[in-house]
């Protein structure tokens, strides 16, 4: 059962909280059915992300200071918008605190971090058998539907870069 809305706290991410990023992030993993796909640490995390140059930002959402929530972006950049954006890598909320507005907090702290620094959007992917779906839509959020995601990584990558 979701907790009070009026006891939900967003707020930015500190190295203190390495330990709690990398165990949603690995609960989200085991939920997307792929148990063993992160490679980051707890380690890996705190320079990644808090050190001298940081390589993504986050957003922890808390009830009565405990960790129900987060998400994790990196940072975009458009030509034809000429400024910044968010994409956002991962984005969670422990089961027994869904539906009770973890989820929107957190996209509302995104848009503010967006507005607060002139950042033009905020991108994402979604499986398409998530349920989530439907609360990206209604948040307005659109699917680009003449946009297909590609990827290159792991031999495919190594091969090209070695060509």
């Amino acid at each position: 059962m979701p907790s009070d809305p009026a006891s939900l706290v967003v707020r930015p991410a500190t190295i203190d909280d390495v330990d709690t990023l990398h165990r949603f992030s690995v609960d989200l993993a085991t939920y997307e059915d792929e148990p063993d796909a992160v490679g980051s640490t707890p380690q890996t995390l705190a320079r990644d992300g808090f050190g001298e140059n940081p390589q993504f930002g986050a957003l922890i959402a808390e009830h009565d200071g405990k960790a129900v929530g987060f998400a994790l972006y990196t940072f975009n950049y458009s030509v034809w918008t000429a400024a910044r954006g968010i994409f956002i890598e991962d984005i969670w909320v422990i089961p027994e605190e869904r539906r009770g507005g973890v989820a929107r907090a957190l996209m509302r702290g995104l848009a503010r971090e967006c507005a607060d620094k002139d950042y033009r959007r905020i991108d994402l992917n979604v499986l398409d058998w998530n349920p989530a779906r439907g609360f990206y839509e209604r948040l307005g959020y659109r699917w680009i539907r003449n946009w297909l995601p590609y990827r290159l990584s792991g031999e495919a990558l190594d091969r090209l870069a070695k060509s």
